[in-house]
């Protein structure tokens, strides 16, 4: 779908993150986050999980963007924000992201807010919540 087309497709909130490859980010959402590509080529992607849908653009993208020099300075890749994917079961993807090397900040717990939640950090340092509502909470 040309970009034209796609960019009428979106509505509310929507995330778009910067990252050095789109593969190993693909690679990333796939097997530790159970989502499917919808479209990707070497620049761009976006991806679906759990009833969400995200984009990724690879840096040099951005390369005339104000926002690229945010990235290539080292001034980190979504300092302060944690992207939550709810529904994504927090256990899998624990073992999905060990199993693989990525870092998990916290493991699999139980939260008194009603969740159980994972914390993962991905190759571009983005923090990854995958949560689900505990039974009690449901």
């Amino acid at each position: 779908m040309p970009a034209s087309e796609y960019s009428k497709t979106l509505k509310g909130l929507t995330i778009n993150l910067l990252v050095k490859e789109i593969e190993p980010a693909l690679s990333f959402a796939k097997e530790v986050l159970g989502a499917e590509v919808v479209y990707s080529d070497p620049d761009f992607a976006v991806l679906s999980a759990c009833g969400a849908e995200w984009m990724l653009h690879a840096d040099h993208t951005y390369d005339s963007h104000p926002m690229g020099n945010t990235v290539s300075n080292g001034a980190g890749r979504g300092a302060g924000a944690e992207i939550r994917l709810h529904g994504c079961d927090p256990d899998a993807a624990e073992e999905a992201a060990w199993e693989r090397g990525y870092e998990v900040l916290s493991p699999a717990t139980d939260k008194g807010h009603g969740v159980r939640e994972v914390f993962i950090r991905d190759q571009d340092g983005y923090i990854w919540v995958p949560d689900v509502l505990l039974p009690e909470a449901e």
